[in-house]
């Protein structure tokens, strides 16, 4: 097939959109990115750009007549839901009424929004007890990666898109409305299982707004306990999360977001944060994995269990920030697995992101956030401090895709093992910073110097594939969660005699503290710069990720060269008159 010239339009460079980019630079293709800012420049954009396809990852925005409009240049939607489902809530009401089955449609754009013709569908089997994020992240990403694949392909030999036909018996998904609080709401007396699926069905956004200590929150992040009260109260606090109990059991809420008030805003922390002084006299429970026994069934953000001479530590933050405080119980749970008598020591991730680095959210709220950011990076660097000086041969398993320092913290491993399909952002840049957790010492020995100072200074995802390629990945396992975890433990169980792993041992034996500590020292001393006195506006940029402050342009770094160029060229008349 020949290099297409396509284009990617898209609300945000999110992770499907990356995933998409990533996917057909890997067929052999150079897509450009278009972030939608207003429509008149975006249609501007996209018409100077002379693509062939527009396809749409992720767009929460209208396409402008203009654009759908088009005779020879087909703009197609990458909806996440099955044939004939239409609306913006589509995942929202999928896991409200548990479907079993659903999937992903790629359609034409036209006048009336997820109405126009099929180009490709896919379709998977819903996982029980799902959270939206993991549904929209796990196979509603893969679904639409085939969708985009197979659009792709049939684009190249001149495929006319099927009408939607809703005559047609294998046509059952339908027009939804917008789901809105009403649709979500509960009570605490409610069973608890059912108060779950409401929070996860709006999880990342908008949260489900509820009652809790006489105050008005969203909330996120919610796990399944056993344990009874009367609903409504709050019966325990565990690290970041109180329990609340429900009509039968309880619940763990892990995230809340205050509702705001006129001209307030108001962003999601974790719910120890939010509810504060409130929770005086609340038991708190001991967390460490010293005293609490492996649970698969209950809410531990960090546990630990042992098979043979492997110790496999889990940790499991929400969206894979780790705030000071969770960096400091990280540590805790390290040395006290690295004073067990194991040979192996295993480190993975839960089924969201691996990490993603300091928690820009809680930085964002304290009273000098500069400060909060100073004292985040010296702990999360502290968890590294743990990995890279091990006794035990160490293996990180990125178990979801990971950016900045979360990427340089599965490097301070001695093996890393992604799983299939992750996306990994190894860098710093964009957010004003320098970049710590010993990436220069960690990226440069996996990849060279050459290879780190090109992706911490071009800015862009990387697959994992790529990252096996650099060797800042050793091996790659199966995509699916479930088969990922069993083949990480065979991996782990089998590390100290794999000949794949013979240079990573060996590299092991040749770790320079002195050098290590030496990095370390440079990298805060430029992160306090970053961080303390805002030299790169750091500040301004934390404040814009945490409140979703909208771009204002696409970042020249995903703009392909044929764009750039053909934009150059054009008269100026033509590229605003389209």
């Amino acid at each position: 097939m020949r290099s297409l010239k396509i284009l990617l339009l898209s609300s945000a460079f999110n992770g499907l959109t990356q995933r998409a980019w990533l996917d057909l630079r890997q067929a052999g293709h150079d897509p450009s990115v278009v972030l939608f800012t207003d429509e008149i420049t975006v249609c501007r954009q996209v018409e100077a750009s002379g693509a062939d396809l527009v396809i749409c990852p992720f767009l929460k925005d209208r396409v402008p007549e203009q654009l759908w409009n088009h005779p020879q240049r087909p703009v197609v939607i990458i909806h996440p839901g099955i044939v004939g489902d239409r609306g913006a809530s589509a995942l929202d009401w999928a896991i409200t009424r548990q479907v079993n089955r659903w999937g992903v449609t790629a359609l034409q754009a036209v006048e009336e929004m997820d109405a126009g013709p099929i180009w490709s569908t896919c379709e998977f089997y819903m996982p029980a007890d799902v959270r939206k994020s993991e549904l929209y992240n796990g196979p509603v990403s893969d679904a639409a990666i085939v969708c985009i694949r197979d659009v792709v392909e049939k684009f190249a030999t001149g495929f006319v898109p099927v009408p939607l036909d809703y005559t047609q018996p294998g046509v059952i998904g339908r027009l939804q409305p917008n789901m809105t609080q009403a649709d979500r709401t509960f009570s605490w007396f409610d069973c608890a299982a059912f108060i779950k699926r409401s929070i996860d069905a709006a999880d990342g956004q908008p949260g489900v707004l509820a009652s809790l200590l006489g105050g008005q929150y969203y909330l996120y992040d919610a796990h399944l306990d056993s344990r009874q009260g009367t609903p409504g109260e709050t019966l325990a606090v565990q690290d970041d999360a109180v329990l609340v109990a429900a009509g039968d059991h309880s619940l763990w809420i892990g995230s809340l977001k205050r509702k705001a008030q006129a001209g307030q805003e108001t962003f999601k922390l974790p719910a120890r944060h939010v509810l504060a002084e409130q929770l005086a006299g609340v038991p708190v429970l001991d967390s460490s994995i010293a005293q609490q026994r492996f649970n698969a069934l209950a809410y531990q953000p960090i546990r630990y269990r042992e098979t043979d001479h492997v110790g496999e530590l889990t940790f499991e933050f929400y969206n894979g920030a780790m705030s000071t405080e969770q960096c400091q119980r990280l540590v805790a749970a390290l040395r006290w697995a690295k004073a067990r008598d194991t040979q192996v020591l295993l480190i993975k991730g839960g089924r969201g992101s691996f990490s993603n680095g300091v928690h820009l959210n809680v930085i964002q709220a304290a009273k000098v956030p500069g400060l909060e950011a100073w004292a985040n990076i010296q702990a999360i660097d502290d968890v590294c401090q743990e990995l890279l000086t091990a006794r035990q041969l160490v293996i990180s398993g990125l178990t979801g895709s990971a950016g900045a320092g979360g990427v340089m913290l599965a490097l301070a491993a001695d093996i890393v093992l992604a799983r299939e399909g992750i996306v990994l952002n190894p860098h710093y840049k964009t957010m004003g910073l320098y970049g710590s957790e010993y990436w220069t010492y960690s990226l440069p020995r996996a990849a060279g110097s050459e290879v780190a100072h090109k992706l911490t200074e071009e800015c862009l995802p990387i697959s994992a594939v790529q990252a096996m390629e650099y060797a800042m990945v050793q091996d790659i396992g199966p995509r699916c969660p479930h088969t990922f975890d069993l083949w990480l433990s065979q991996q782990a169980q089998s590390a100290l005699t794999n000949p794949q792993y013979r240079d990573a041992r060996a590299r092991k034996a040749m770790l320079d503290i002195q050098q290590i500590e030496r990095c370390r020292e440079h990298e805060l001393a430029q992160m306090q710069l970053d961080m303390v006195q805002n030299r790169q506006q750091f500040a301004e940029k934390c404040r814009n990720f945490v409140f979703k402050r909208k771009t204002c342009q696409t970042p020249q770094r995903l703009i392909a060269p044929w764009a750039l160029t053909y934009e150059a060229g054009m008269p100026e008349s033509r590229m605003l008159n389209g």
